[in-house]
């Protein structure tokens, strides 16, 4: 596991750098599946002394949609990205929580706006605000059909939870079929687990990215990433920059990936 420091400046020897980076990514050990917690918006409005910590924010917001303009240019086909938790929506103040729900309902619709991208909700709608559930469905329902970039939104998200749900739709499916418990202890594999998560279906992560330098999962994609790999960047979310998405792609590509060793 890495952290990075960024370094400072964006202009002609940054895009020298960038151009350098690509260089040396082959198309082909670019990951399909990359997984993101943008950490570290809170701190960046205090340090530049924001009243609110919403213009952390909305910064952040901003920042996921270069973030995955970077994915979708790169190759990548799968992004899932960590917005507001279970523990979120017990712990953050009010007036902090309502801010947050409206830019995530607001992203949900950029989303939805841009291109062929296509949204999938991740987490449980329900003990969600009925404005940000709505925005979610009609993301979701709205971008079905398209083919590109798949984004899932872990919103009302809790992977502990996710487990839980898992097994219940297991358990709840076997009894309508009247299966008897021997028949279900087993057919309770990781497949079926797998089959019936919020991801059901897709691959799981190659990659976990999170900024701000914690190094955590913080409950997020905890049965999936059980081979993924991780890389840590110390910017904080807004300050991250496409550099160190490179870094973190350039890194993974030069990995050697051993399941289970």
């Amino acid at each position: 596991m890495r952290i990075l420091r960024p370094a400072e400046g964006r202009g002609p020897l940054y895009r020298l750098y960038s151009s350098r980076l690509r260089r040396q990514i082959h198309p082909g050990s670019v990951p399909h599946h990359v997984a993101m917690v943008i950490d570290g918006n809170r701190r960046w409005a205090r340090q530049l002394g924001y009243d609110s910590v919403a213009h952390g924010y909305r910064a952040g917001a901003a920042k996921i949609m270069e973030f995955l303009a970077w994915c979708d240019e790169l190759g990548i086909k799968v992004v899932t990205l960590y917005l507001l938790s279970n523990d979120n929506l017990r712990k953050r103040d009010s007036a902090e929580l309502a801010d947050l729900i409206d830019i995530i309902a607001d992203l949900a619709g950029d989303l939805a706006a841009s291109g062929d991208w296509r949204v999938h909700h991740a987490g449980r709608p329900d003990g969600l605000p009925e404005t940000l559930a709505r925005a979610l469905r009609e993301a979701q329902e709205r971008t079905r059909t398209h083919t590109g970039l798949h984004v899932n939104l872990a919103v009302g998200y809790g992977g502990r939870h996710e487990i839980v749900d898992a097994v219940r739709r297991i358990i709840v499916k076997h009894d309508e079929s009247g299966g008897t418990l021997e028949q279900l202890a087993e057919n309770l594999t990781p497949e079926a687990i797998g089959e019936h998560l919020y991801t059901g279906g897709q691959p799981d992560p190659d990659l976990v990215i999170r900024t701000s330098g914690e190094q955590r999962l913080s409950d997020f994609l905890v049965w999936q990433s059980a081979h993924s790999e991780f890389y840590f960047v110390e910017a904080l979310g807004p300050d991250l920059r496409e550099v160190d998405f490179l870094r973190a792609i350039r890194d993974y590509a030069k990995r050697d990936r051993r399941f289970g060793g």
